[in-house]
């Protein structure tokens, strides 16, 4: 069958509404941007801070009725005080909760009430460490905690049945891989189980290598040659079958599948093979995250594609990245998978300290053609390319991850 026939053929000219973004892009904004309907940007959210010696009551030597009778005399200040009344051990202030009442009602004059018996704003006069304040951990929480926690809810909702993510972009260096990961993870982490990360790239590729144990060498070639007596097990033994060909991620909450290094392995994934291994998956695990490689004409890149639940448009604030990304989106509506790209989520993943001038048109663009857009920040742990860690990630990037899942998880959540 002719490639014309398959419906993947594409021209290599750029779609109009692509150029004009390109335009934009080179000779610089005109004007503000309106924002798009049905577009949610996810940027990384920063804790509030504030300082706890805030909400400190005023020392004696600040307060006329408690000053001695020097207290006021020329050349008498407050370095002339403290040597005269030392008062108690300096302890450091207090964990103080923020200004105004807290969820659980509290406010810092109940606190000074509940902890030392009196009135607000006087100090304890005891020369030993005062016990903490009644638990309320919840003073210690960013004011995003509520988004968090939505978030956290979304993550362990029964999703139905088990769910394929497609991680999908033709350009390499898109973080694909590290994006499949990162989801796998956050997911795992917060569902606790059933979560796995297939590498499906045809053309060797890392995800095995930066994620999973190295308990042994087996791959997807193992795999399949031994599909037809795996898939004969059922119940707990299928899992323990199962158990011998994945790889596991160092705390547990994910599993690996990884790909094969042989090139020639790739002619042996055809697309009734590929149904049958995510078959196989969805038996043992509720979330399947899919590394899909960079070859669009090849059958098990297509096969995953239509069935997928969840299309993730993987991508970095470059020009060839997202016209690559914008390409793939225009191939998939003309096979009929409109669905998968209305339904899509856009992942902007940043490679560098400093945000690029490209980010909030990229973002616009691809909002207006998916679901939803997640940025995730740039991370020094993932720089180097190694074996990611999701302990050792920014907090700052784990909760960007964090949302970013809960956005692809969302729709199937119950």
């Amino acid at each position: 069958m002719e490639r014309a026939e398959t419906g993947w053929d594409r021209p290599s000219e750029p779609a109009p509404r692509w150029r004009a973004l390109l335009d934009r892009a080179l000779l610089g904004r005109t004007g503000e941007q309106a924002p798009v309907s049905g577009t949610q940007i996810i940027t990384p959210r920063s804790p509030a801070t504030y300082s706890p010696s805030s909400y400190l009551p005023p020392p004696d030597y600040e307060r006329p009725e408690l000053a001695p009778p020097e207290y006021g005399r020329p050349g008498y200040g407050r370095q002339d005080y403290d040597q005269r009344y030392p008062g108690p051990p300096d302890y450091g202030p207090p964990d103080y909760p923020p200004a105004g009442p807290g969820p659980n009602g509290y406010g810092p004059a109940d606190y000074e009430r509940a902890a030392y018996g009196r009135g607000a704003g006087y100090p304890p006069q005891s020369p030993y460490p005062q016990p903490p304040y009644p638990p309320a951990i919840e003073w210690r929480q960013p004011h995003n905690g509520a988004e968090v926690d939505r978030d956290v809810e979304v993550l362990r909702r029964d999703i139905g049945q088990p769910r394929v993510l497609a991680f999908a972009n033709p350009k390499g260096g898109v973080h694909k891989t590290t994006a499949t990961v990162l989801a796998a993870a956050t997911v795992g982490s917060v569902r606790g189980r059933g979560v796995l990360a297939w590498d499906d790239n045809e053309l060797r590729g890392t995800l095995g290598l930066r994620a999973g144990s190295a308990r042994h060498a087996r791959t997807i070639r193992h795999l399949v040659a031994d599909l037809a007596e795996v898939e004969s097990y059922h119940g707990p033994y299928l899992a323990e079958q199962l158990d011998q060909y994945l790889r596991h991620a160092s705390d547990g909450s994910y599993d690996v599948l990884a790909g094969e290094e042989n090139p020639r392995f790739a002619q042996r994934l055809d697309q009734f093979t590929v149904r049958r291994v995510l078959e196989l998956l969805r038996r043992t695990h509720e979330v399947i995250c899919v590394d899909t490689g960079n070859n669009v004409e090849s059958p098990n890149w297509q096969t995953v594609l239509q069935v997928a639940d969840q299309l993730v448009l993987t991508t970095v604030p470059r020009e060839d990245a997202a016209f690559s990304a914008d390409w793939m989106l225009d191939l998939l509506e003309e096979i009929g998978l409109g669905h998968l790209v209305a339904n899509a989520v856009t992942l902007l993943s940043c490679p560098t300290p400093n945000p690029s001038p490209l980010l909030d048109d990229l973002a616009s663009h691809f909002g207006a053609r998916t679901r939803a857009v997640a940025v995730v920040p740039y991370d020094p742990t993932l720089e180097a390319g190694s074996s990611i860690e999701y302990e050792l990630l920014q907090p700052a990037t784990k909760k960007a991850w964090l949302s970013a899942a809960a956005l692809m998880l969302e729709p199937f959540a119950r």
